[in-house]
């Protein structure tokens, strides 16, 4: 499995790269069912993924990365170099998003995919990573408590106020 960088080219994304991400995002309708982010989850447009993706990739810091296995687009991960509020003290990159074909679920992507991102950041010093999982997503809680994140806090999601709790794994060095 490799991880891809996502790059806009001379501004916007490729199209047939978008096409590949709005299909990912459709396969995961039960996903932005709980979390609300777009209006009708069963009818996801390329539009609507684009302007997702480009408000992920408006923060200082952010990457949004594509996860290829055989060629196929199996996966995204949208990560932040540093919490966006600068005051808030946090030391630690953000995994925003993990996002694993639905077709595919349960085949050993996702680990694969958050492992590669860890590594990521492990390689470049930091020495843990943070993410938020809505409450009402305990298979996404479940998921990332069995790869070691433990709970630091509840919160509400800067974006839209969504219940949540914040999780922080450690990453040593080797």
């Amino acid at each position: 499995m490799i991880l891809q960088t996502l790059t806009p080219v001379d501004g916007a994304l490729p199209g047939p790269v978008l096409t590949e991400i709005a299909v990912l995002y459709a396969t995961n309708r039960a996903f932005f069912e709980l979390s609300g982010d777009f209006p009708d989850p069963g009818r996801i447009t390329v539009e609507q993924v684009a302007a997702a993706l480009a408000d992920e990739l408006a923060h200082d810091g952010a990457e949004v990365l594509l996860a290829r296995s055989a060629g196929r687009l199996v996966g995204l991960a949208a990560t932040l170099a540093h919490h966006p509020d600068p005051s808030s003290g946090d030391p630690d990159p953000w995994i925003g998003l993990l996002l694993i074909d639905a077709t595919a679920h349960r085949e050993g992507y996702g680990s694969a995919v958050a492992g590669l991102v860890e590594e990521r950041f492990r390689a470049a010093g930091r020495t843990g990573v943070r993410l938020a999982v809505l409450d009402a997503n305990p298979a996404g809680m479940a998921f990332w408590q069995s790869r070691g994140y433990t709970a630091l806090r509840r919160s509400r999601d800067r974006e839209h106020g969504r219940d949540c709790t914040v999780l922080r794994k450690a990453l040593r060095q080797p």
